[in-house]
């Protein structure tokens, strides 16, 4: 989809400096979990734009973000000051590494949260499987990951290793890992230690 003006629907929190904002889903856009979308918009006077991985477990009516505001960055806070109507401009979907119908083992590093409950609660209403360890101080998107871990799906979180986590869910399907290089290093070193294959891992590194 070429730039896009996409009507905000909602923007709330989600836990500590942390929102997921609600798009209006834009005729003839079609994306599935796992893939992010380009965000545009005029901060004081200067074009800003970035990428966010879809955190919505489809987009058949609205598709949804989540955010990490960083109170002195270009782009969040002014995200997080957006109003149901407001319009941002919006191009994508991209990106590679998404949802293929099967049953899922899902590394989440901070705002890569987003997608993880994003696919896991897709994977789910396919009728398969999903396994979700997540590291972060303070998590956030806490009431969907109850509500998947009452729904069936394992659900590990962590402030520390990753080691115990991924043991216990590798070789429960497809391994994804969301989040920034760090962590992304992190997983896949956890994913090696437990005898998996790093390279059979999907990888969205935010950098």
């Amino acid at each position: 989809m070429d730039a896009t003006q996409v009507s905000v629907r909602d923007v709330r929190s989600v836990g500590a400096d942390t929102i997921a904002l609600q798009f209006e889903t834009p005729a003839g856009f079609d994306a599935a979990p796992g893939q992010f979308v380009l965000l545009r918009a005029t901060v004081d006077g200067e074009e800003v734009s970035r990428h966010y991985t879809l955190s919505s477990p489809d987009v058949n009516d609205t598709f949804e973000i989540t955010v990490g505001v960083d109170p002195d960055g270009d782009l969040s806070p002014w995200l997080a000051d957006l109003s149901p109507g407001d319009e941002v401009t919006v191009e994508g979907p991209f990106g590679t590494v998404v949802y293929d119908d099967t049953d899922v083992v899902l590394l989440a590093g901070g705002p890569g949260v987003g997608p993880a409950v994003g696919m896991a609660e897709r994977a789910l209403a396919d009728g398969y499987d999903a396994a979700v360890v997540y590291r972060d101080d303070a998590p956030a998107h806490e009431e969907r990951l109850a509500a998947l871990s009452a729904g069936g799906a394992t659900v590990v979180l962590t402030s520390d290793s990753l080691d115990a986590g991924v043991a216990e869910a590798l070789g429960r399907g497809q391994v994804y890992v969301f989040g920034f290089s760090e962590f992304v290093d992190d997983a896949l070193a956890a994913v090696e230690a437990a005898g998996g294959d790093p390279d059979d891992v999907k990888v969205e590194n935010f950098g």
